[in-house]
Protein backbone atom coordinates (compact mmCIF):
# COMPACT_ATOMS: atom_id res chain seq x y z
CA UNK A 1 0.00 0.00 0.00
CA UNK A 2 2.87 2.39 0.84
CA UNK A 3 4.38 1.78 -2.61
CA UNK A 4 1.02 2.59 -4.22
CA UNK A 5 0.68 5.84 -2.26
CA UNK A 6 4.25 6.86 -3.19
CA UNK A 7 3.29 6.49 -6.84
CA UNK A 8 0.63 9.20 -6.37
CA UNK A 9 2.65 11.50 -4.11
CA UNK A 10 5.88 11.23 -6.10
CA UNK A 11 7.78 10.59 -2.88
CA UNK A 12 11.21 9.04 -3.46
CA UNK A 13 12.81 8.37 -0.07
CA UNK A 14 15.80 6.37 -1.33
CA UNK A 15 18.77 8.55 -2.34
CA UNK A 16 21.94 7.49 -4.14
CA UNK A 17 25.15 8.22 -2.23
CA UNK A 18 27.05 8.73 -5.52
CA UNK A 19 24.74 11.03 -7.51
CA UNK A 20 21.40 12.84 -7.27
CA UNK A 21 19.28 9.84 -8.31
CA UNK A 22 16.30 9.11 -6.05
CA UNK A 23 13.85 6.24 -6.07
CA UNK A 24 10.55 5.26 -4.49
CA UNK A 25 11.70 1.64 -4.28
CA UNK A 26 14.69 0.22 -2.45
CA UNK A 27 15.15 -2.57 -5.05
CA UNK A 28 15.55 0.01 -7.82
CA UNK A 29 18.06 1.93 -5.71
CA UNK A 30 20.14 -1.22 -5.16
CA UNK A 31 20.14 -1.85 -8.92
CA UNK A 32 21.08 1.80 -9.59
CA UNK A 33 23.98 1.74 -7.12
CA UNK A 34 25.50 -1.18 -9.05
CA UNK A 35 26.03 1.22 -11.98
CA UNK A 36 28.47 3.13 -9.75
CA UNK A 37 30.16 0.16 -8.08
CA UNK A 38 30.48 -1.98 -11.23
CA UNK A 39 29.12 -4.91 -9.21
CA UNK A 40 27.73 -7.57 -11.55
CA UNK A 41 26.21 -10.32 -9.44
CA UNK A 42 24.36 -12.05 -12.29
CA UNK A 43 26.71 -14.47 -14.07
CA UNK A 44 26.02 -16.40 -17.27
CA UNK A 45 26.63 -20.12 -16.84
CA UNK A 46 27.35 -20.56 -20.57
CA UNK A 47 29.98 -17.83 -21.10
CA UNK A 48 31.97 -15.14 -19.27
CA UNK A 49 29.19 -12.50 -19.47
CA UNK A 50 27.96 -10.91 -16.23
CA UNK A 51 25.39 -8.22 -15.56
CA UNK A 52 24.25 -5.86 -12.86
CA UNK A 53 20.58 -6.78 -13.34
CA UNK A 54 18.50 -9.93 -13.72
CA UNK A 55 16.42 -8.73 -16.68
CA UNK A 56 19.52 -8.05 -18.76
CA UNK A 57 20.86 -11.50 -17.86
CA UNK A 58 17.59 -13.17 -18.88
CA UNK A 59 17.80 -11.36 -22.24
CA UNK A 60 21.45 -12.43 -22.62
CA UNK A 61 20.62 -16.11 -21.98
CA UNK A 62 18.21 -15.98 -24.95
CA UNK A 63 21.25 -15.44 -27.21
CA UNK A 64 22.49 -18.87 -26.20
CA UNK A 65 19.14 -20.65 -26.32
CA UNK A 66 17.86 -18.96 -29.48
CA UNK A 67 14.55 -18.28 -27.72
CA UNK A 68 12.57 -15.50 -29.39
CA UNK A 69 9.43 -15.03 -27.32
CA UNK A 70 8.22 -11.89 -29.08
CA UNK A 71 6.30 -12.72 -32.27
CA UNK A 72 5.09 -10.26 -34.89
CA UNK A 73 1.33 -10.45 -35.51
CA UNK A 74 1.80 -9.21 -39.11
CA UNK A 75 4.57 -11.50 -40.41
CA UNK A 76 6.90 -14.34 -39.37
CA UNK A 77 9.47 -12.10 -37.65
CA UNK A 78 10.30 -12.93 -34.03
CA UNK A 79 12.74 -11.39 -31.60
CA UNK A 80 14.41 -12.05 -28.29
CA UNK A 81 13.90 -8.40 -27.27
CA UNK A 82 10.61 -6.61 -26.68
CA UNK A 83 12.03 -3.23 -27.80
CA UNK A 84 13.11 -4.67 -31.15
CA UNK A 85 9.64 -6.12 -31.70
CA UNK A 86 8.01 -2.75 -30.97
CA UNK A 87 10.35 -1.12 -33.48
CA UNK A 88 9.67 -3.85 -36.06
CA UNK A 89 5.87 -3.51 -35.74
CA UNK A 90 6.17 0.20 -36.58
CA UNK A 91 7.30 -0.86 -40.07
CA UNK A 92 3.87 -2.47 -40.52
CA UNK A 93 1.77 0.23 -38.85
CA UNK A 94 3.74 3.28 -40.05
CA UNK A 95 3.55 4.58 -36.47
CA UNK A 96 6.02 7.38 -35.81
CA UNK A 97 5.77 8.11 -32.09
CA UNK A 98 8.75 10.46 -31.83
CA UNK A 99 7.73 14.02 -32.77
CA UNK A 100 10.11 16.93 -33.28
CA UNK A 101 9.21 19.88 -31.03
CA UNK A 102 10.52 22.33 -33.65
CA UNK A 103 8.94 21.11 -36.89
CA UNK A 104 6.49 18.55 -38.31
CA UNK A 105 9.03 15.72 -38.56
CA UNK A 106 8.13 12.43 -36.89
CA UNK A 107 10.35 9.36 -36.53
CA UNK A 108 9.92 5.66 -35.84
CA UNK A 109 13.00 5.52 -33.59
CA UNK A 110 14.24 7.76 -30.79
CA UNK A 111 17.81 7.63 -32.17
CA UNK A 112 16.65 9.04 -35.49
CA UNK A 113 14.84 11.84 -33.66
CA UNK A 114 17.92 12.65 -31.59
CA UNK A 115 19.95 12.91 -34.79
CA UNK A 116 17.26 15.08 -36.40
CA UNK A 117 17.14 17.44 -33.39
CA UNK A 118 20.80 18.28 -33.94
CA UNK A 119 19.77 19.96 -37.22
CA UNK A 120 17.72 22.46 -35.18
CA UNK A 121 20.17 23.09 -32.36
CA UNK A 122 23.20 23.54 -34.62
CA UNK A 123 25.15 21.25 -32.31
CA UNK A 124 27.93 19.34 -34.07
CA UNK A 125 29.32 16.84 -31.58
CA UNK A 126 31.43 14.86 -34.05
CA UNK A 127 34.87 16.49 -34.51
CA UNK A 128 37.56 15.52 -37.02
CA UNK A 129 40.89 14.69 -35.40
CA UNK A 130 42.79 15.94 -38.49
CA UNK A 131 41.19 19.36 -39.02
CA UNK A 132 38.47 21.75 -37.76
CA UNK A 133 35.60 19.91 -39.48
CA UNK A 134 32.59 19.18 -37.25
CA UNK A 135 29.37 17.37 -38.05
CA UNK A 136 26.06 16.53 -36.45
CA UNK A 137 26.26 13.03 -37.95
CA UNK A 138 28.77 10.31 -37.12
CA UNK A 139 28.56 8.79 -40.60
CA UNK A 140 29.36 12.17 -42.19
CA UNK A 141 32.46 12.50 -40.02
CA UNK A 142 33.54 8.96 -40.94
CA UNK A 143 33.19 9.79 -44.64
CA UNK A 144 35.08 13.08 -44.13
CA UNK A 145 37.99 11.35 -42.35
CA UNK A 146 38.51 9.17 -45.44
CA UNK A 147 39.66 12.34 -47.25
CA UNK A 148 42.55 12.54 -44.81
CA UNK A 149 43.39 8.84 -44.65
CA UNK A 150 42.95 8.08 -48.35
CA UNK A 151 40.79 5.06 -47.51
CA UNK A 152 38.60 4.00 -50.44
CA UNK A 153 36.42 1.13 -49.23
CA UNK A 154 33.90 1.17 -52.09
CA UNK A 155 35.03 -0.75 -55.17
CA UNK A 156 33.67 -1.21 -58.66
CA UNK A 157 32.87 -4.83 -59.57
CA UNK A 158 33.84 -4.26 -63.21
CA UNK A 159 37.24 -2.55 -62.93
CA UNK A 160 39.75 -1.40 -60.35
CA UNK A 161 38.05 1.95 -59.60
CA UNK A 162 37.47 2.65 -55.92
CA UNK A 163 36.23 5.63 -53.93
CA UNK A 164 35.74 6.91 -50.41
CA UNK A 165 32.01 7.38 -51.18
CA UNK A 166 29.50 4.75 -52.27
CA UNK A 167 27.53 7.22 -54.44
CA UNK A 168 30.68 7.94 -56.49
CA UNK A 169 31.03 4.24 -57.33
CA UNK A 170 27.32 3.95 -58.17
CA UNK A 171 27.64 6.88 -60.61
CA UNK A 172 30.88 5.43 -62.03
CA UNK A 173 29.19 2.06 -62.71
CA UNK A 174 26.15 3.75 -64.26
CA UNK A 175 28.13 6.08 -66.54
CA UNK A 176 31.23 4.07 -67.49
CA UNK A 177 29.82 0.55 -67.44
CA UNK A 178 26.25 1.47 -68.40
CA UNK A 179 24.82 -0.50 -65.49
CA UNK A 180 22.15 0.89 -63.18
CA UNK A 181 22.44 -1.68 -60.44
CA UNK A 182 23.44 -0.74 -56.88
CA UNK A 183 24.38 -4.22 -55.74
CA UNK A 184 27.58 -4.25 -57.80
CA UNK A 185 29.05 -2.16 -55.01
CA UNK A 186 31.67 -3.93 -52.93
CA UNK A 187 32.96 -2.64 -49.65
Amino acid sequence: MIRHIQRHTGEKPFECAFCNYTSARNERMKRHIRTHTSEKPFKCTLCEYSSNNATTMKRHIRRHTGEKPYKCSFCIYSSNRKERMKRHIRAHTSEKPFKCPYCVRRCTRSQKMKRHLLSHTGEKPFQCSYCDYKSNRKDSLKRHIRRHTGEKPYKCSFCNYSSNRSDNVINHVRILHNVDYHHNLQS
